[in-house]
């Protein structure tokens, strides 16, 4: 239910299906199932706020008794692309293997009819088109950067992360300590923020903090980079694995970055983050200010000019971090979050729930409805109990 309202949310603010799809992970055809469900149920976004996970797939699910009509499931074709290229295999094996496989399938005219449509849509390469305020590409930069401990005398090496609007080429960088999902969640923040404002779409590497399911054609998006998303009402598209060209925005980008602050700080010393930071913030100042020679201006003012009224507002507030983690409930009625039991109801043993994670609360969920919060303790083993949650014995 949480990825049909996220699917309702982004077909409103004009997604195609196939971003939708790429963002939340789904089958186009699973989608299309779903906002068709919706337009018969009468449903549109944004959903009444009293609308629970429950009664919203009562609407889209229950059955009616009606006649179904019959849907061929859909050949892969990609595969059935690269199956072509060996030699002696033709479209009539090809669809014989889809037929043995699956009975109810397309015929042979209609297999290859939809195949040849498929096929001229294939391009050696795409040259994309940036439209003003649809896409932000993120990505790290391979270099690093040193930061001295002024106590201890060690080097500690500081990532480089690298966000790049899509139109105008104006571009943000800081330095974190790491890759992990809190640095990646909050660079995201700090680049809106720098940006002023939310594009349609953030363009990711496949980055483990950030794509729990590294998949060619549907990547998972880690929930709690997707709740960013949905915070900042935005969609998250993953690149495809080892698809540099879907980023090349962002590739070029991060060359930019290195030659222009890594190259220029080699020979500086810092001795916090902090003070890496400041000197990185000049720099791409510096960069956004520079009038690049086959447009004639600068980063900055094609963002004046094209990208700012473009993008949507930021929200009220930024978005405060939580992990998100699927726990089992024990025999016990608690559930492990970070080496700390919280309780639940005891009706939910055995059950799987959601734990949302800030850094002074803890929140349960199951089927989309909160069922428990308790404030974040130590992760010492021990154990926080509601008496409401405990059976009457």
């Amino acid at each position: 239910m949480r990825k049909i309202r996220d699917a309702l949310r982004l077909r409103a603010n004009g997604l195609s299906m196939r971003e939708i799809a790429a963002s939340l992970g789904v089958g186009q055809s699973t989608l299309s199932d779903y906002l068709k469900r919706a337009v018969r149920a009468g449903l549109a976004w944004p959903l009444p706020e009293a609308l629970t996970d429950a009664a919203l797939e009562a609407m889209l699910f229950q059955p009616t008794g009606g006649a179904t009509r019959r849907v061929q499931v859909q050949p892969d074709w990609p595969m059935i692309h690269r199956e072509l290229r060996r030699k002696d295999v033709t479209l009539v094996l090809l669809w014989e293997e889809y037929r043995a496989a699956h009975r109810d399938g397309y015929g042979y005219s209609r297999f290859c009819e939809l195949y040849r449509r498929w096929e001229g849509r294939l391009a050696p390469t795409m040259r994309q088109h940036h439209v003003a305020g649809e896409r932000m590409f993120v990505d790290y930069a391979g270099a690093t950067l040193p930061v001295v401990d002024a106590a201890t005398g060690t080097v500690r090496e500081a990532q480089l992360f690298v966000a790049v609007l899509g139109a105008s080429n104006y571009t943000f960088a800081e330095a974190t300590w790491t890759q992990s999902l809190p640095d990646w969640i909050g660079s995201h923040g700090r680049a809106l923020a720098w940006f002023g404002g939310v594009p349609a779409q953030v363009v990711s590497d496949n980055l483990k903090a950030g794509v729990s399911k590294a998949c060619f054609y549907e990547p998972a998006v880690n929930r709690t980079y997707a709740d960013m998303a949905a915070h900042y009402d935005t969609a998250v598209v993953p690149a495809r694995p080892y698809k540099p060209r879907d980023k090349a925005k962002v590739e070029v980008a991060v060359q930019v970055a290195q030659r222009w602050i890594t190259a220029r700080l080699r020979h500086r010393r810092f001795f916090s983050l902090a003070e890496l930071n400041a000197a990185i913030r000049e720099l791409v100042v510096a960069l956004n200010a520079r009038v690049t020679r086959h447009l004639g201006a600068s980063r900055r003012q094609l963002f004046e000019e094209l990208e700012r009224a473009a993008l949507k507002p930021l929200p009220a507030a930024p978005y405060e971090y939580a992990q998100w983690q699927e726990r089992p409930v024990g025999l016990d009625y608690h559930v492990e979050v970070d080496r700390h039991h919280y309780s639940v109801p005891h009706r939910l043993l055995r059950q799987k729930v959601w734990a949302r994670a800030t850094e002074t609360s803890v929140e349960i969920f199951h089927d989309g409805q909160r069922v428990a919060a308790h404030l974040r303790k130590p992760p010492d083993r021990r154990h926080t109990t509601l008496r409401d949650h405990m059976p009457s014995r």
